[in-house]
């Protein structure tokens, strides 16, 4: 199970720090990934990291500003956040590929968790 958590309300160019974090199952041998939806819009990838944090992927408009790390000690993916944007705000989703890799495909994850909500004014 995956549990994301961290979202809130944030003025433009400011920052958060959200979580997933995972209950039962083999979470440091799953790829993770984050993706977010606003409202009427289909949901997009933002990034994604390997089950050994040693590949990331990035969304182009995150990139530069978002940073994804799990720690597989504590069951934790995070996403840090800055210079966020108003078009950043969105629910986020925290999602587990158990094949382990860092996949930008929708489709290719297994599980998902609920979401997250981010507001950011401007």
């Amino acid at each position: 199970q995956l549990q994301a958590s961290g979202g809130g309300l944030v003025q433009a160019g400011g920052s958060l720090r959200l979580s997933c974090a995972a209950s039962g199952g083999a979470f440091s041998g799953y790829g993770l990934g984050w993706f977010r939806q606003a409202p009427g819009k289909e949901r997009e990838f933002v990034a994604a990291i390997s089950w050994g944090g040693r590949i990331t992927y990035y969304a182009d408009s995150v990139k530069g500003r978002f940073t994804i790390s799990r720690d597989n000690a504590k069951n934790t993916a995070y996403l840090q956040m800055n210079n966020l944007k108003p078009e950043d705000t969105a629910a986020y989703y925290c999602a587990a590929d158990y094949s382990g890799r860092a996949t930008i495909v929708y489709s290719r994850y297994n599980h998902w968790g609920q979401g997250t909500q981010v507001t950011v004014s401007s």
